[in-house]
C-alpha cells in the first residue's frame, strides 16, 4: 500500500467494484476484518449477484496502481417484510399493505490504512444513502457493528444514523461471542414506530395533564368551599407527588444503546 506521508496527494474517485478488483478485495478484507468471508461472497461482490458495491480509488498513485481499490462498500437490497434479523416489525412503520417495501443493508466497509481520516468511508456510505434514496420502495439503510469497533461506532453516529438495539452475542469471533450494535438510517419516510419510552412519555404526559386540571379545579374552588375540604393542603401535596413520581418513571428503565 502507498505510503501519503511523503509528498503524494491523492486524487480520490468512486466506481463499481470490478472483476479484475477480485485479489485485492480479498486482500483487503482479509487485512480489516477478523470475520472470514467465503470465496462465494467475493465473486458475488465482483459480479453484482444481488450484492451492490462501489470501490474508492486513488487516480494519483503511480506505477500502474491507480485503479487499484483503495476502499469500497458492499450492500444488499432485502424485502423489509423478510428481513429476519432486523426484525422490522418493532424498528419500522411498515405497512403490510405494501408488501414490495425494500431496505439496503450494508455487508461490509472498509478503508486501508493508510489512507483513512481523508473521508473516503464516509463518502461510501453517502453513495449507498444516495442509491437507496433513489429506490421509491425503499425505507431505511441499515447495519451491524460489532461493540468495541468505536471508530465505526462514531462515524455512523456522526451522520444521523440511529442505534436503535444492542445484539447480544451476535457475533462469533475466535471461539468468542461478541455483541453488535443496530444501526438505522431512515430515508423516503421511513420512521421508527412508537419506542416503549414514547410510550410511557405519551400516557404520562396525559396523566400529567390531568392531574394539573384536577388540582386547578380544587384550587379554585378551595375558597369556596374551605369548610367541606379542610384537608385540601394535603390533596394538593398528594397531586404533586404523583406527577413527580409519573417524571421518575419516564427516565427509568429505557435506555438506547
Amino acid at each position: 500500500m502507498v505510503d501519503l506521508k511523503g509528498a503524494h496527494c491523492p486524487a480520490i474517485s468512486f466506481r463499481p467494484i470490478r472483476p479484475s478488483d477480485l485479489e485485492v478485495l480479498e486482500k483487503i478484507h482479509s487485512d480489516l476484518f477478523p470475520i472470514r468471508y467465503e470465496s462465494e461472497f467475493f465473486h458475488n461482490v465482483v459480479n453484482g449477484h444481488d450484492i451492490v458495491s462501489w470501490g474508492a480509488i486513488d487516480r494519483n498513485r503511480p506505477n500502474g496502481q491507480s485503479e487499484e481499490l483503495i476502499g469500497f462498500v458492499t450492500a444488499r437490497i432485502v424485502l423489509a417484510k423478510d428481513s429476519e434479523a432486523l426484525q422490522i416489525e418493532d424498528l419500522l412503520r411498515f405497512d403490510s399493505a405494501k408488501p414490495d417495501q425494500t431496505l439496503v443493508y450494508i455487508l461490509t466497509l472498509g478503508v486501508v490504512d493508510s489512507y483513512r481520516h481523508l473521508g473516503i468511508a464516509t463518502s461510501l456510505i453517502r453513495e449507498v444513502i444516495k442509491y437507496a434514496s433513489s429506490i421509491p420502495m425503499c425505507r431505511a439503510v441499515y447495519l451491524h457493528v460489532i461493540s468495541y469497533n468505536n471508530p465505526a461506532i462514531h462515524l455512523y453516529q456522526k451522520m444521523a444514523f440511529q442505534c436503535v438495539r444492542r445484539l447480544h452475542g451476535f457475533y462469533f469471533i475466535d471461539g468468542r461471542h461478541y455483541d453488535s450494535f443496530l444501526f438505522i438510517y431512515y430515508i423516503n419516510g421511513g420512521r421508527s414506530p412508537c419506542s416503549p419510552l414514547e410510550l410511557v412519555t405519551l400516557i404520562a404526559s396525559y396523566v400529567k395533564t390531568g392531574l394539573k386540571l384536577v388540582g386547578a379545579k380544587l384550587w379554585k374552588n378551595e375558597g369556596k368551599k374551605a369548610s367541606r375540604w379542610p384537608n385540601s393542603k394535603e390533596t394538593r401535596c398528594l397531586i404533586t407527588t404523583q406527577s413527580k413520581r409519573i417524571l421518575m418513571t419516564e427516565g427509568t428503565g429505557f435506555q438506547c444503546v
